[in-house]
């Protein structure tokens, strides 16, 4: 997100994004590329669209961005004309993923980063730039320890980071943008289904096609055929069976 100030008080404030407009910030932070208008969605769908897809909107003092690619294990890397286009302004990216645990948050003022963080607990800590931020302080401080029960059949090791990498991400999502995507709402919290993000195919006209690409894995996924289960049998065999 780009913004002239405070993130979430811009935020409250915005009614419907001009079309234009927006694809006139499309067009500058995606040179070189095409870009096809398709259907829109919400903030908080929003902000993780299907790869290929970009959710944006851009009002006169706030811009929002919901892209697969730009959610980096490194922000530091964000492409420079990204970061170049904050000039002036404040640019926060913010990046989760569940199925391990992973999270990423940076802050940018006026083009120069100011803080960066991601880790996970498999890759530990994989980027940690500048001073941590006042809603990081509780966790760093021990006082959010990961609460994780290990499964019946895995080994009781402890987890390996001080603290739940998603429990952080909702607390730094909501400080840096006024909203949270799976921790409980507060009465505060932005309504993110009120506001609508205009949708845009976005592609390198120089790589793939994306419908040839798209075609190309649903006929891989044919030739597939149906899933086949398996049970380990008394001595450590794989045994076919039907079904769940």
């Amino acid at each position: 997100m780009y913004a002239d100030g405070d993130v979430p008080g811009l935020l409250r404030r915005v009614g419907a994004a001009d079309l234009d407009r927006t694809v006139t910030m499309m067009r500058r932070l995606y040179p070189g590329r095409e870009i096809e208008q398709c259907g829109g969605s919400n903030l908080g769908d929003g902000v993780y669209p299907p790869e290929g897809t970009v959710c944006a909107a851009s009002w006169p003092d706030v811009e929002v961005i919901g892209d697969q690619e730009v959610m980096i294990d490194a922000p530091s890397q964000l492409p420079e004309h990204v970061v170049a286009a904050s000039t002036g302004r404040r640019l926060v990216l913010h990046a989760m993923h569940s199925a391990v645990d992973w999270l990423a948050f940076a802050v940018w003022e006026d083009g120069r980063l100011v803080r960066s963080l991601s880790l996970s607990p498999d890759s530990g800590i994989i980027e940690n730039i500048g001073e941590p931020l006042s809603f990081e302080l509780p966790y760093w401080a021990g006082d959010r320890p990961a609460d994780v029960i290990p499964r019946p059949d895995e080994d009781e090791e402890p987890y390996p980071l001080p603290f739940h990498p998603l429990e952080l991400g909702e607390d730094a999502l909501r400080a840096l943008c006024g909203f949270v995507l799976e921790g409980r709402p507060e009465p505060d919290d932005i309504d993110t289904d009120s506001i609508r993000l205009h949708g845009f195919r976005v592609w390198d006209p120089h790589g793939p096609d994306p419908a040839e690409r798209e075609a190309a894995l649903q006929r891989a996924m044919e030739a597939m055929g149906p899933p086949r289960f398996f049970s380990l049998g008394p001595d450590g065999s794989l045994i076919e069976r039907d079904g769940l």
